[in-house]
């Protein structure tokens, strides 16, 4: 039985990660037992609080443990920290095919973006031409939207909807400090 396999029958998914040696590495995917150590609760604090036994809350603090979120949310009420404390920041950087589909997609935004704003017939007919040549090259891509544009500033004499809500005198009577 070869690592994935042992790992599948104890439950918990591990991702296999290439080292020099060639030699499989153990992905981290949280540092959940850290931070209830930090936090000075107990695992059995932790478990009671999950309404989950010992054991689990043993397995799902395992770093290599991938779990779901609504198990990383329940670990982030217990230890009362925000969930961005129990996640690991990733080393790897995103895939190919990830990263090539972003590159299109800002690509078919800023095509569409000018199609939209074009300030003449040419320019207006060379945008089409590159958002079908873009559509024809990743389908997807045809319900891509152009990017927001960023609405008219207020002047000077304009007032925002906050003025037309009253404010008590009374929330300024208080004393600071």
């Amino acid at each position: 039985m070869n690592l994935l396999q042992m790992s599948a029958v104890a439950g918990e998914a591990v991702v296999p990660v290439l080292t020099r040696g060639s030699k499989p590495a153990r992905r981290v995917f949280h540092r959940i037992r850290e931070v209830r150590v930090q936090q000075g609760v107990s695992l059995r604090t932790a478990a009671r609080h999950m309404q989950s036994d010992v054991r689990s809350a043993r397995q799902e603090e395992e770093e290599t443990t991938d779990l779901q979120l609504s198990q990383l949310y329940a670990w982030q009420q217990v230890l009362d920290v925000p969930v961005t404390e129990l996640l690991v920041e990733s080393e790897d950087s995103l895939s190919r095919p990830v990263l090539e589909r972003a590159r299109m997609v800002r690509v078919m935004k800023t095509a569409q973006a000018i199609l939209e704003k074009a300030p003449s017939a040419p320019i207006k007919r060379m945008a089409q031409m590159l958002v079908e040549q873009l559509t024809e090259v990743m389908p997807e891509l045809a319900t891509v939207s152009p990017w927001h544009s960023v609405g008219q500033r207020r002047s000077l004499d304009d007032l925002g909807r906050i003025a037309e809500q009253t404010v008590s005198m009374d929330s300024f009577s208080g004393e600071v400090g």
